[in-house]
């Protein structure tokens, strides 16, 4: 049996590597050594159960990146698996225009009843960087159908001539920022890796500087409560007395900048920014695709910074890891300036096939069931105190520093390696002791489901110490 499981894993891994493009991955690294790739192992998973994979060969992984963080309640949960089965016996997908169904209903009303009463309207996509679209396209036109609605004639103002009296078209966000790699996302995005390539293709963006976190001290740190940013305030008050009144929105990952290194900043920062932004009449968007959803400590990020945007971007988490589902989330003040008639061409005319999918809704009910009926958040608390006392022990390895954490994510900088790619050694040598690591370059961090015991994360972190240890 195990011979013709491996034959299955080994038949299956010779097919993908024929006709699958892997995302975001250099496929020669996959290659063996004859054929000068990296040789790094291409794992088919036959099944998944809590927060273990398991290959053809019948070796387990626990899954300590959440499936790229969108898998909160563990792989084939009850509920979610339930909740879903029941959907798919009535109702599978329709088109939301002009048409709705029972699950996006109860699950629009059920996330703005968690926000404050500004956040009443929910606008759904089917991915995270789709949100962030929304959501520029979104604050980009709202300016242009005020610049619409105050004008003499409307009849006969065209757009070409309406765009050229909206000054605000440049969007702000802060460096360091990840937001995704569709063309409207990667403009406003600053890691260069992704987006250096098609800078010829993209928006007007204006970076500002974020606080970026450097421990002082050799421990386990949350720098969320770092008041140590005035230098990047100073600098947004310059680039705004320069350029407020071109500015149509500011976008920004509230306290975790995640594909940015695990970037964890202060939230007086957040608050202090935001409120100097809104002065120059600039919206606010929160990019909490990866933090929503319990990830940064609290329900939501921007509840830790005492400030409310005026578009909540959402994904990953709110489907529980089951199916591709995203909201934008705004404002009655944002829904009236495109609430017209047909003929003022005022409407949002965005779409997408797949919007407010019934059973990435019901899959979404669900996750908030659980959230619900578990004391997710208060369970969460006690588990990241725990698992934040053992990282911190990795402080002490002479090749780590920057030991941070906030919520339920964990990270740490190796500060010096023999390995050309020290990410991929730590990668490749996880895997070997049942870990699925995929680190940032050099960052290295646990995002795990929140159904992870503490003996399941003792086993990463302790293993993870070795690891570090010998990497050499």
């Amino acid at each position: 049996m195990a011979q013709k499981s491996h034959q299955k894993s080994k038949s299956l891994k010779a097919l993908d590597l024929a006709h699958i493009w892997h995302p975001c991955t250099q496929m020669k690294d996959h290659a063996s050594k004859k054929d000068n790739g990296e040789n790094i192992p291409l794992i088919p998973i036959k099944k998944a159960k809590g927060v273990y994979l398991y290959d053809f060969d019948g070796k387990r992984y626990i899954d300590c990146v959440s499936s790229w963080w969108v898998n909160l309640f563990g792989h084939q949960n009850p509920l979610i698996n339930n909740a879903i089965k029941k959907q798919l016996n009535t109702l599978e997908h329709i088109i939301l225009a002009g048409f709705s169904h029972k699950q996006i209903i109860r699950l629009s009303h059920r996330l703005t009843s968690l926000l404050p009463s500004k956040l009443s309207k929910c606008f759904y996509a089917d991915n995270g960087s789709s949100a962030i679209e929304v959501a520029l396209k979104m604050s980009y036109q709202y300016h242009q159908n005020l610049a619409q609605k105050s004008a003499q004639n409307l009849t006969k103002s065209s757009p070409k001539s309406l765009a050229k009296s909206n000054k605000k078209t440049k969007f702000l966000t802060l460096e360091n920022a990840y937001h995704g790699e569709t063309l409207g996302a990667l403009s406003v995005g600053d890691v260069g890796l992704y987006k250096d390539i098609y800078k010829p293709l993209l928006l007007e963006c204006i970076t500002t500087p974020v606080p970026i976190h450097r421990a002082k001290s050799r421990t386990c740190q949350n720098p969320t409560k770092s008041n140590d940013y005035q230098k990047e305030l100073d600098a947004l008050e310059a680039i705004l007395q320069k350029e407020g009144g071109n500015i149509c929105a500011f976008i920004l990952e509230p306290l975790i900048q995640c594909a940015g290194g695990m970037n964890i900043y202060p939230s007086g920062f957040v608050k202090e920014a935001c409120e100097m932004v809104r002065k120059q009449g600039i919206l606010i968007i929160f990019d909490e695709i990866a933090v929503g959803f319990g990830r940064s400590g609290s329900m939501f990020a921007f509840q830790q910074c005492d400030i409310v945007p005026d578009f909540l971007c959402l994904s990953k988490g709110i489907s529980g890891g089951y199916l591709p589902l995203s909201v934008v989330i705004t404002s009655d003040k944002i829904y009236k300036a495109f609430y017209d008639t047909y003929e003022s061409n005022l409407g949002f005319l965005h779409s997408h096939s797949y919007t407010g999918n019934a059973l990435a809704c019901a899959a979404a009910n669900a996750v908030l069931d659980i959230f619900e009926s578990q004391s997710i958040l208060r369970k969460n608390k006690n588990l990241s105190d725990f698992i934040a006392s053992l990282w911190g022990n990795l402080s002490k390895l002479e090749n780590v520093c920057n030991v941070r954490y906030c919520g339920m994510i964990f990270a740490l900088d190796i500060a010096s390696s023999r390995h050309k790619r020290t990410g991929l050694e730590v990668f490749k040598r996880g895997l070997k002791k049942g870990l699925l690591l995929r680190p940032l370059g050099n960052t290295i961090y646990f995002m795990p489901p929140y159904i992870i015991s503490k003996k399941q994360a003792r086993f990463v972190v302790e293993n993870l110490r070795e690891i570090l240890k010998n990497l050499g």
